[in-house]
């Protein structure tokens, strides 16, 4: 492989880790000619799984896309790249146990939607104005309302199992 920076094809394996549930493997690697570091991902090649999208036409799944998305949505959030990383993992799990061959592009969406709602409240306004195509102002106030009433409850909850805890 060549260096991005220097272009030799000469670097040694600093680190090596598996990621992904055993699934991949991360690797650190350190240039011989520049000493510049890069890290590499191996994956195994998989069955090709075809997303059908809304007006039913295919397309290849890429994790590159939906990892695009994610970052688009969490743009100045505190939101990490391992994280989002996270996200597209469980995506691909969940594609990976429910689906053979084709996957409707709306589960993709809805995994991803339910991943960023506890992930990052912002970030999922954010890809469900999207995703979900809002027309308008009300959609967006419809889903914040929402979201703020589930905080709301999970807050509650969360002050009764501390009041609980110190009785």
């Amino acid at each position: 492989m060549k260096c991005p920076y220097c272009s030799v094809d000469d670097d040694k394996v600093v680190d090596s880790r598996t990621i992904s549930e055993g699934r991949a493997v991360r690797r650190r690697r350190e240039c011989n000619g520049c000493q510049r570091r890069l890290t590499t991902y191996e994956r195994m090649e998989e069955v090709t799984r075809l997303v059908v999208k809304k007006n039913q036409t295919r397309q290849e799944f890429s994790r590159t896309k939906v990892l695009d998305g994610l970052i688009t949505a969490c743009q100045k959030r505190p939101v990490s790249m391992e994280q989002m990383e996270s996200v597209v993992d469980e995506v691909e799990k969940q594609i990976r146990e429910r689906f053979d061959r084709e996957v409707p592009s709306v589960f993709i969406g809805e995994t991803v939607s339910e991943q960023l709602r506890e992930l990052d409240p912002v970030a999922y306004v954010r890809f469900a104005s999207v995703y979900q195509e809002f027309a308008d102002v009300s959609q967006f106030l419809q889903e914040l309302t929402s979201l703020m009433e589930n905080r709301g409850l999970e807050k509650r909850e969360t002050e009764k199992r501390e009041t609980e805890d110190r009785k």
